[in-house]
């Protein structure tokens, strides 16, 4: 049986999923939490351990990262970002 997509949670991250926060920090994801009609991650970054972490499952766009990907991403966070700061715009087509 096909597992249902969550409208407000379309990556279907999970506890336990590693995911991109809208500051392109891997975030272990803690907790999920259903704020009256939207869904809130919540994490601790992989990063340099700030938390809560927070995004919205719809709107910050947050995807899974392999956690492979996370000591890449560690290296070189700043290009990291800006690599997929313009993935995203490009994507968006300049308006993102």
């Amino acid at each position: 049986m096909d597992e249902v997509i969550d409208p407000r949670n379309p990556a279907g991250i999970r506890v336990g999923d590693v995911y991109e926060d809208c500051s392109f920090h891997p975030v272990l994801c803690t907790e999920i939490i259903d704020e009256g009609g939207a869904v809130a991650l919540r994490g601790i970054s992989l990063i340099d351990g700030s938390f809560p972490r927070s995004c919205d499952g719809r709107h910050c766009g947050p995807i899974r990262i392999p956690v492979e990907g996370v000591m890449a991403i560690k290296r070189d966070l700043e290009g990291y970002a800006r690599r997929r700061q313009a993935e995203l715009s490009a994507a968006t087509g300049g308006t993102g």
